[in-house]
Protein backbone atom coordinates (compact mmCIF):
# COMPACT_ATOMS: atom_id res chain seq x y z
CA UNK A 1 0.00 0.00 0.00
CA UNK A 2 1.11 3.67 -0.83
CA UNK A 3 1.36 6.72 1.51
CA UNK A 4 2.40 9.79 1.14
CA UNK A 5 3.96 9.98 4.80
CA UNK A 6 7.44 10.38 4.10
CA UNK A 7 8.80 9.44 7.47
CA UNK A 8 7.27 5.88 7.62
CA UNK A 9 9.31 3.02 6.55
CA UNK A 10 6.92 0.42 4.75
CA UNK A 11 9.08 -2.64 5.28
CA UNK A 12 7.90 -4.88 7.01
CA UNK A 13 4.18 -3.77 4.90
CA UNK A 14 6.02 -5.07 1.87
CA UNK A 15 7.27 -8.15 3.49
CA UNK A 16 3.41 -8.89 4.84
CA UNK A 17 2.31 -7.88 1.21
CA UNK A 18 4.78 -10.29 0.02
CA UNK A 19 4.13 -13.37 2.16
CA UNK A 20 0.28 -12.91 1.21
CA UNK A 21 0.86 -13.67 -2.40
CA UNK A 22 2.56 -17.46 -1.10
CA UNK A 23 4.83 -17.17 -3.97
CA UNK A 24 8.39 -18.43 -2.49
CA UNK A 25 8.07 -15.34 -0.18
CA UNK A 26 11.27 -15.82 1.48
CA UNK A 27 13.19 -15.65 -2.01
CA UNK A 28 11.48 -12.92 -3.62
CA UNK A 29 11.75 -11.24 -0.40
CA UNK A 30 15.35 -11.67 0.08
CA UNK A 31 15.67 -10.77 -3.55
CA UNK A 32 14.10 -7.50 -2.77
CA UNK A 33 16.07 -6.38 0.75
CA UNK A 34 19.22 -6.76 -1.42
CA UNK A 35 18.11 -4.37 -4.08
CA UNK A 36 16.84 -1.82 -1.18
CA UNK A 37 19.87 -2.20 0.36
CA UNK A 38 18.77 -0.74 3.59
CA UNK A 39 16.86 2.30 2.34
CA UNK A 40 13.35 3.83 3.72
CA UNK A 41 10.50 2.40 1.72
CA UNK A 42 8.63 4.60 1.18
CA UNK A 43 5.93 3.16 -1.13
CA UNK A 44 5.29 -0.22 -3.14
CA UNK A 45 3.34 -2.29 -4.87
CA UNK A 46 3.26 -5.72 -5.71
CA UNK A 47 1.76 -7.63 -8.34
CA UNK A 48 1.46 -11.48 -8.42
CA UNK A 49 0.59 -12.60 -12.25
CA UNK A 50 0.51 -16.38 -13.64
CA UNK A 51 0.38 -16.90 -17.22
CA UNK A 52 0.01 -20.15 -19.01
CA UNK A 53 2.34 -22.38 -20.88
CA UNK A 54 1.01 -25.10 -22.64
CA UNK A 55 -0.63 -27.24 -19.93
CA UNK A 56 1.04 -25.38 -16.96
CA UNK A 57 1.12 -22.49 -15.48
CA UNK A 58 4.01 -20.24 -14.62
CA UNK A 59 3.52 -17.41 -11.99
CA UNK A 60 5.76 -13.84 -12.23
CA UNK A 61 5.86 -11.50 -9.62
CA UNK A 62 6.61 -7.99 -10.15
CA UNK A 63 7.91 -5.92 -6.77
CA UNK A 64 7.84 -2.29 -7.22
CA UNK A 65 9.33 -0.66 -4.66
CA UNK A 66 9.73 3.52 -3.95
CA UNK A 67 12.81 5.06 -1.82
CA UNK A 68 13.82 8.50 -0.96
CA UNK A 69 16.35 7.88 -3.66
CA UNK A 70 15.51 5.45 -5.95
CA UNK A 71 12.73 3.12 -7.83
CA UNK A 72 13.38 -0.53 -7.34
CA UNK A 73 11.80 -3.44 -10.05
CA UNK A 74 11.79 -7.19 -8.99
CA UNK A 75 10.62 -9.75 -11.14
CA UNK A 76 10.97 -13.25 -10.19
CA UNK A 77 9.68 -16.36 -12.18
CA UNK A 78 9.33 -20.39 -11.57
CA UNK A 79 10.98 -22.30 -14.24
CA UNK A 80 11.06 -26.14 -14.63
CA UNK A 81 14.11 -28.01 -14.70
CA UNK A 82 16.73 -28.17 -17.64
CA UNK A 83 20.11 -28.81 -18.38
CA UNK A 84 22.07 -26.48 -16.30
CA UNK A 85 19.54 -26.79 -12.91
CA UNK A 86 17.40 -30.13 -12.92
CA UNK A 87 15.38 -29.17 -10.19
CA UNK A 88 12.45 -26.33 -10.57
CA UNK A 89 14.21 -22.94 -9.42
CA UNK A 90 13.45 -19.44 -9.68
CA UNK A 91 15.08 -16.25 -11.05
CA UNK A 92 14.89 -13.11 -9.30
CA UNK A 93 16.20 -9.98 -11.40
CA UNK A 94 16.49 -6.66 -10.01
CA UNK A 95 16.66 -2.68 -11.61
CA UNK A 96 17.56 -0.24 -9.29
CA UNK A 97 16.69 3.10 -11.00
CA UNK A 98 17.88 6.68 -9.61
CA UNK A 99 14.67 8.81 -9.19
CA UNK A 100 16.38 11.56 -11.12
CA UNK A 101 16.77 9.75 -13.78
CA UNK A 102 12.94 8.92 -14.39
CA UNK A 103 12.16 10.82 -17.04
CA UNK A 104 8.52 10.35 -17.36
CA UNK A 105 5.78 8.26 -15.21
CA UNK A 106 2.33 7.66 -17.94
CA UNK A 107 -0.64 6.45 -16.15
CA UNK A 108 -3.46 5.32 -18.12
CA UNK A 109 -6.85 4.81 -16.10
CA UNK A 110 -9.89 3.26 -17.61
CA UNK A 111 -13.16 4.11 -16.70
CA UNK A 112 -16.39 1.91 -16.96
CA UNK A 113 -19.79 3.76 -17.83
CA UNK A 114 -17.92 7.75 -18.13
CA UNK A 115 -21.26 9.46 -18.26
CA UNK A 116 -21.94 8.64 -14.50
CA UNK A 117 -19.30 10.85 -13.84
CA UNK A 118 -15.34 9.97 -11.99
CA UNK A 119 -15.96 6.56 -10.77
CA UNK A 120 -13.56 3.84 -9.71
CA UNK A 121 -10.96 2.71 -12.38
CA UNK A 122 -11.66 -0.75 -13.86
CA UNK A 123 -8.00 -0.70 -15.14
CA UNK A 124 -4.97 1.48 -14.89
CA UNK A 125 -1.60 1.02 -16.72
CA UNK A 126 1.61 2.07 -15.41
CA UNK A 127 4.36 2.89 -17.77
CA UNK A 128 7.78 4.20 -16.50
CA UNK A 129 10.50 5.50 -18.61
CA UNK A 130 14.05 6.34 -17.79
CA UNK A 131 15.62 5.77 -20.99
CA UNK A 132 17.28 2.30 -20.35
CA UNK A 133 15.55 0.86 -23.11
CA UNK A 134 14.35 2.95 -26.42
CA UNK A 135 12.22 1.51 -29.41
CA UNK A 136 12.38 2.95 -32.97
CA UNK A 137 9.40 2.48 -35.28
CA UNK A 138 10.26 3.06 -38.44
CA UNK A 139 7.76 3.32 -42.02
CA UNK A 140 8.89 4.92 -45.29
CA UNK A 141 7.60 7.77 -45.77
CA UNK A 142 4.71 8.96 -48.11
CA UNK A 143 3.82 12.25 -49.63
CA UNK A 144 -0.01 13.71 -50.13
CA UNK A 145 0.66 13.39 -53.74
CA UNK A 146 -1.06 9.68 -54.71
CA UNK A 147 0.68 9.73 -57.77
CA UNK A 148 4.19 10.32 -56.02
CA UNK A 149 6.94 7.59 -57.00
CA UNK A 150 10.10 9.62 -55.22
CA UNK A 151 11.52 8.32 -52.24
CA UNK A 152 10.90 10.28 -49.32
CA UNK A 153 12.91 8.58 -46.72
CA UNK A 154 11.35 7.13 -43.70
CA UNK A 155 9.36 8.68 -40.63
CA UNK A 156 9.71 6.80 -37.19
CA UNK A 157 9.03 7.64 -33.68
CA UNK A 158 11.36 7.02 -30.89
CA UNK A 159 9.80 6.10 -27.38
CA UNK A 160 11.28 5.12 -24.05
CA UNK A 161 9.18 2.85 -22.07
CA UNK A 162 11.09 0.71 -20.26
CA UNK A 163 8.77 -1.05 -17.76
CA UNK A 164 5.07 -1.11 -18.20
CA UNK A 165 2.20 -2.97 -15.81
CA UNK A 166 -1.16 -3.49 -16.50
CA UNK A 167 -4.05 -3.97 -13.27
CA UNK A 168 -7.46 -4.73 -13.75
CA UNK A 169 -10.47 -5.04 -11.49
CA UNK A 170 -11.71 -7.87 -13.00
CA UNK A 171 -8.15 -10.04 -12.77
CA UNK A 172 -6.74 -8.45 -9.77
CA UNK A 173 -9.42 -7.01 -7.57
CA UNK A 174 -10.55 -3.21 -7.61
CA UNK A 175 -7.97 -2.75 -4.61
CA UNK A 176 -5.09 -3.56 -6.45
CA UNK A 177 -6.14 -0.79 -9.15
CA UNK A 178 -6.09 1.56 -6.46
CA UNK A 179 -2.74 0.46 -5.04
CA UNK A 180 -1.51 0.99 -8.24
CA UNK A 181 -2.65 4.31 -8.86
CA UNK A 182 -1.32 5.62 -5.26
CA UNK A 183 1.83 3.79 -6.17
CA UNK A 184 1.96 6.16 -9.25
CA UNK A 185 1.04 9.45 -7.34
CA UNK A 186 3.98 8.64 -4.71
CA UNK A 187 6.74 8.27 -7.79
CA UNK A 188 5.11 10.91 -9.85
CA UNK A 189 5.20 13.09 -6.80
CA UNK A 190 9.09 12.58 -6.63
CA UNK A 191 10.04 12.82 -10.29
CA UNK A 192 9.25 16.34 -10.40
CA UNK A 193 11.63 17.40 -7.30
CA UNK A 194 14.78 17.83 -9.62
Amino acid sequence: MSTRTDDLDRSLELRTEIERTGYYPDVVTDGVASAVAGEQVVSFFVHHEPTFEHDEVRRHLSVLVLTPTRLILAHTDEHAGDDLLPEPYTSTSTEAVRLDSVASVVVTRMIANPTSGPGRPAEAVLTIGWGGVSRVDLEPATCSDPNCEADHGYTGVLSSDDFSLRVSAAADGPDAVSRLLAFAESLSSRTHRR
